[in-house]
């Protein structure tokens, strides 16, 4: 596990220093950072495998790094909210987080979710080929082994997890699945969060695929949830 990194930016040294302790336990390399920008150097230098961010830090906060970091980068990113800032949660899935863990938080569980975040990022990787992580729609091109999305031949800056979701819509065109159920199946482990984080990623991706062909298109089924709708001639 000496390869998996992982960067923990809070200003509460605190907080730090006991994600440190649990995290190096279980074997994983840890540098901290107590602001935004000193967390972008950091990750620059270092290259982390996995980023811990805090929201409200001072100099730079939470969603500008994770924006900075998105623009160049997919490596998984765990929010660190607290508890009810309902807004921050979602600010950060829609910026390209991969998840979130609600302050005051089980260490237990913290370490619980990198486990899953890191499976989810490394499960590409294991794919030989990459044939059955692409496909492909009018105007739309899906390819999880290079994590590119393509629509109408342009390539769509998307983060992960959004690909992720599509990816598995358009793998199951017609079937309908309930927020629960996607949470499940794209993430990958028993979500702590709510529904909300399927609905902001189904609105990021509809602004990103608007207009793109009149044979498919993310459909909301009212009451249950959601579903990639194509025309018997769209494939």
């Amino acid at each position: 596990m000496a390869t998996n990194k992982i960067l923990i930016v809070d200003d509460d040294k605190n907080i730090c220093e006991l994600l440190r302790l649990y995290l190096e336990k279980e074997g994983y390399e840890t540098r901290l950072a107590y602001d935004g920008e000193a967390a972008f150097a950091v990750f620059e230098e270092w290259e982390p495998n996995l980023l811990l961010l805090d929201i409200m830090m001072p100099k730079q906060d939470g969603w500008e790094t994770c924006r900075k970091i998105r623009a160049t980068s997919a490596v998984p990113i765990i929010m660190l909210t607290a508890k009810g800032e309902t807004f921050d949660k979602v600010l950060g899935l829609e910026l390209g987080a991969d998840d979130y863990i609600v302050k005051p938080f089980d260490t237990k569980e913290v370490v619980a979710r990198i486990k899953a975040v890191m499976r989810r990022a490394a499960s590409p990787a294991r794919q030989d080929g990459g044939d059955e992580k692409k496909i492909t729609y009018d105007n739309l091109l899906v390819d999880l082994s290079k994590y590119e999305l393509k629509v109408r031949d342009r390539v769509v800056e998307a983060p992960p997890k959004e690909m992720e979701l599509l990816y598995f819509l358009a793998s199951h065109p017609g079937r309908v699945f309930t927020r629960d159920q996607l949470l499940d199946e794209v993430w990958g482990f028993e979500y702590y969060g709510d529904s909300r984080t399927i609905d902001v990623h189904v609105k990021r991706l509809r602004e990103k695929l608007e207009g793109a062909s009149e044979n498919w298109n993310l459909k909301t089924v009212w009451g249950v949830g959601y579903k990639f709708e194509v025309r018997e001639d769209g494939q």
